[in-house]
């Protein structure tokens, strides 16, 4: 009998079930279809992504997994190549992330608009529907307001608005002006528990929960639309980036299936987005 035979064998028996272990668990990784999409605070706190992306998986058979920050902290997560697609708003830069070529298109998806909350007593007389006049009466009143001011697309749009009302915050911010670097919904809850002026998406209005006395104070001014897009992030940049999986997902939310569902998504009867992909 060879003894060393009898001594490898547990040893071989050990080895090929470890081996079979790690081919199931590469097999395994290898089955399982996922894009990482770097998107915002408002779309994922607004609860859509929710609602949206099972309806993707289950035509699709691919996971989508969120990355919820600012529009331009997901933009630089693009351009790294930690994100095969982007889900974000602010047209401008996203049309400088085309030009810069790290994406090939850009393509209109859904839109809402802005609305600027405070107290629903309104101590500085804010409320109507001209948003310029409503920031010139902050500034000079001095009446609190929070500032995301994260480089997010609700930032960048905020920023835009007060430059419209002729106001430059680079030269004198106004009195009560307060930035919290957060995402949309902690914003909220600061304005929330100090009483404070806000400017927010419609769609993290609605499923707001912690509103206290705030109450839709400036809204309908045309100026307050907030359009969102997708872009594939390009695979000439970044060649490891999931790009035909992607694609799928840019494909999918502009087709007639991926707008029906974002149409249907509602929160206490109120539609929160409105599909705009073919105009």
């Amino acid at each position: 009998m060879d003894l060393n035979n009898l001594q490898r064998r547990p040893a071989l028996h050990l080895l090929f079930a470890a081996t079979l272990t790690l081919c199931g668990t590469q097999a395994s990784a290898q089955d399982a279809k996922f894009i990482v999409m770097a998107s915002t605070t408002s779309t994922e706190q607004s609860g859509l992504f929710t609602h949206l992306l099972p309806a993707f998986k289950q035509a699709s058979g691919v996971d989508v997994r969120v990355v919820a920050v600012g529009t331009g902290q997901a933009l630089d997560t693009g351009r790294r190549g930690d994100a095969d697609v982007l889900f974000v708003h602010d047209t401008a830069a996203e049309n400088k992330f085309v030009a810069e070529g790290f994406a090939t298109e850009r393509r209109n998806v859904m839109y809402n608009d802005f609305v600027l909350v405070g107290p629903a007593n309104d101590p500085a007389q804010l409320k109507g529907n001209n948003i310029a006049a409503a920031l010139g009466k902050l500034a000079v009143t001095g009446a609190s307001f929070i500032s995301r001011g994260d480089k997010s697309g609700t930032h960048a749009a905020e920023l835009r608005l007060w430059k419209a009302a002729n106001i430059d915050l680079a030269a004198a911010k106004p009195a009560g002006y307060k930035e919290c670097g957060c995402g949309m919904g902690p914003a909220l809850n600061m304005g929330s528990s100090t009483d404070a002026y806000v400017l927010t998406d419609r769609g993290t209005w609605l499923s707001f929960k912690n509103r206290g006395s705030l109450a839709v104070l400036v809204e309908g001014d045309k100026s307050l639309f907030n359009q969102y897009g997708v872009m594939v992030v390009n695979p000439a940049k970044h060649p490891h980036v999931k790009a035909a999986l992607a694609q799928q997902f840019a494909d999918w939310v502009v087709s007639p299936a991926g707008q029906a569902n974002i149409a249907a998504y509602k929160i206490g009867g109120e539609q929160l987005f409105f599909a705009n992909a073919a105009k």
